[in-house]
């Protein structure tokens, strides 16, 4: 019974799949390293083969030599960020924390801000704002981690070459059937859960980008801190929006009242429905569209099986699954099918 099983290609892969999520969660800490390490890797070495095609139509040059220079501006960038830098932004997630937990103390007597700041209480706003200190203060070990990674990183992609000229040789071992089921989940996996966080870096910079400018016009402080704050949360499908509205509000009712955080709202609005309508159709064509419910169940179990990771990588995650069981393929078999009869 249980060789007939294995004999059933897609029982064999999600047994794998199963075996791989095992020894991952087994690692505890170091999976943090792994993920950011895969999204390093995969974010640069499709800015070098973007650079690298660009160039090789003006003049041939060596992909190395664009690694090694992406590597260069991306440290230059750190060093830069932090020698002048870090010292602004600390201060002002400090600032902008403090403003949040001075909103709480003072709404006693404004009683729309006395009903805002009992809501949000209910969710531990509080809480969150402490754990972000927290992170500030621990700045100092996530530059270690994060130079690790760009180290490991740099020297995958300069040997990239080699590294799969070697593991290929296991085709013809005696392992040669796992590595073929390895190497096509590998491929599924780029090809889905890698191509979506790429989508959700862009989307996220463009949100980023149009949401400061709008910022920078109302006349908003904070703006290195809400920098940071809005780009991360941008990561997170659907919910980043509406989780990035709790501090912008915030500091927008203490600045102007009602009416200055209405405006607010509205902008996010329009600066949202331009991701949706124009951006998102583009980046995301080759993802599974998933309907609101979905989405926010997925990043429900996914925050509470891998925590904030969970928000950014669940969802890819999901549409790697959907990837692995021909959803998508399903989705566009039927597509004509539609057209034909409508015709």
């Amino acid at each position: 019974m249980i060789k007939e099983w294995l004999k059933n290609a897609t029982v064999r892969r999600f047994l794998i799949l199963l075996l791989f999520c095992l020894v991952l969660f087994s690692m505890g800490s170091m999976l943090h390293m792994i993920l950011l390490l895969f999204l390093v890797t995969y974010v640069m070495n499709r800015l070098q083969q973007f650079i690298t095609g660009k160039l090789n139509r003006l003049f041939p040059i060596n992909y190395k030599v664009v690694v090694i220079l992406l590597y260069l501006i991306v440290i230059a960038a750190i060093v830069l960020g932090i020698s002048r830098y870090s010292p602004r932004i600390v201060n002002q997630v400090i600032q902008l924390t403090n403003e949040i937990m001075t909103f709480f103390d003072t709404a006693e007597g404004d009683n729309l801000a006395a009903k805002v700041a009992s809501f949000l209480q209910s969710y531990d706003i509080k809480n969150y704002a402490n754990d972000a200190l927290k992170y500030i203060f621990a700045l100092s070990k996530w530059l270690e981690f994060i130079l690790l990674v760009i180290i490991l990183s740099l020297f995958f992609l300069l040997q990239k070459q080699e590294i799969v000229k070697f593991t290929s040789k296991f085709k013809t071992s005696k392992i040669g059937w796992f590595y073929n089921e390895v190497a096509y989940l590998g491929d599924k996996f780029v090809s889905s859960f890698g191509k979506v966080i790429e989508a959700q870096l862009l989307i996220a910079v463009f949100n980023t980008a149009l949401t400061i400018l709008g910022l920078w016009i109302l006349g908003f402080p904070y703006l290195f801190a809400l920098t940071i704050l809005v780009f991360l949360l941008s990561l997170v499908p659907v919910a980043g929006v509406i989780i990035s509205l709790v501090p912008l509000c915030l500091i927008g009712y203490q600045m102007g009242g009602i009416q200055l955080s209405i405006i607010v709202i509205v902008m996010i609005v329009i600066i949202h429905a331009l991701e949706t309508y124009f951006l998102n159709p583009k980046l995301m064509a080759h993802k599974t569209k998933l309907p609101m419910f979905y989405t926010f169940i997925v990043l429900i179990l996914s925050q509470h099986f891998l925590g904030i990771w969970g928000l950014i990588i669940g969802i890819p995650i999901f549409v790697f699954l959907l990837d692995i069981l021909d959803v998508n393929k399903m989705e566009k078999t039927e597509e004509p099918v539609r057209v034909e009869t409508k015709l």
